[in-house]
C-alpha cells in the first residue's frame, strides 16, 4: 500500500461511527449478499463460542444467533464506538446472558470475551484499519482461536469486472485522500493479507452487489492444514 495513504486514527474512527450510528444499517444493500455467503460457509451450527470483532449495530450477530448458532452457543462482541455498542446491546437484548458486549480500546484485545473461540467474525472492519492494526488483529485472532477454529472475514475489495473495478478504484481514490468521507473504509485484499500472515484459506469468494465488490474469506489459523 502506498505510503501516501491516509488512515483514520482510532479516535477519528470512533467519532465517525458514534455519529453514524443506526445509519450503518443502510449499507445492507451491498453488505447482505456477502454476509449471507460468509454465514453459509462457517459451519456455525457446530460452534459454541463465537467472537465478533467490530459488531457495529449487532445486525450480523442477531442473525447468526437467531438462525444458525445452537441454543446454548455464546457470542462475545466488541466495537470501537460506544454508540454502536449501545445499539447492538438493544438489538441483542432478547438473547440475554448468551451475549457479552463491550467497547474496545484502540488496539485489538479479545481478553474480555474469554477465549478460546470456535469462530471469530469480522465484517467491513479490517478495510478501515491501517496495515499494522490489521496484522495485530490477525495475530490476536490466531491466539484467540481453538486449534480447529475458523476466522470469517468480509471487506471491501478490488473489483473483478469492468464496472466493479471502476467502483472500487473510485472508492479507493476517495479513501486515500479523504478517508473521513467513507468512514475510513477502502478496498483491500484479504486473501493476500491472510496468506502473508500464515493463515490457511479454506474458502474464498468475491461477491458483487450494485457493482460494489466484497471479499469473503474463511480461513484456519497458522499451522492448521487445509482440509483435503
Amino acid at each position: 500500500m502506498s505510503a501516501n495513504n491516509r488512515y483514520l486514527t482510532p479516535q477519528e474512527a470512533r467519532r465517525f461511527y458514534d455519529r453514524f450510528g443506526r445509519r450503518q444499517d443502510r449499507q445492507a444493500f451491498y453488505e447482505d449478499a456477502a454476509l449471507a455467503a460468509l454465514i453459509d460457509h462457517l459451519d456455525l451450527e457446530t460452534a459454541r463460542d463465537v467472537f465478533e470483532f467490530g459488531c457495529g449495530t449487532g445486525r450480523l450477530a442477531a442473525r447468526i444467533l437467531s438462525e444458525r448458532l445452537p441454543p446454548d452457543a455464546r457470542l462475545a462482541a466488541c466495537d470501537l464506538s460506544g454508540e454502536m455498542v449501545a445499539i447492538a446491546a438493544e438489538r441483542l437484548s432478547p438473547f440475554g446472558a448468551r451475549v457479552k458486549l463491550w467497547q474496545s480500546g484502540e488496539t485489538p484485545d479479545f481478553t474480555p470475551g474469554a477465549p478460546p473461540f470456535d469462530v471469530i467474525l469480522s465484517s467491513y472492519v479490517l478495510d478501515l484499519m491501517p496495515p499494522d492494526a490489521i496484522a495485530a488483529m490477525l495475530a490476536e485472532s490466531a491466539r484467540g482461536l481453538r486449534p480447529d477454529g475458523r476466522i470469517g472475514l468480509v471487506s471491501l475489495t478490488e473489483g473483478n469486472t469492468p464496472l466493479s473495478r471502476m467502483t472500487s478504484a473510485l472508492w479507493g481514490a476517495i479513501a486515500r485522500r479523504h478517508p473521513g468521507i467513507v468512514g475510513g473504509c477502502r478496498p483491500i485484499r484479504l486473501v493476500a493479507l491472510l496468506r502473508d500472515a500464515g493463515w490457511n484459506i479454506e474458502w474464498h469468494r468475491i461477491v458483487r452487489a450494485v457493482s460494489i465488490p466484497s471479499e469473503v474469506v474463511v480461513a484456519r489459523p497458522p499451522g492448521k492444514t487445509e482440509p483435503s
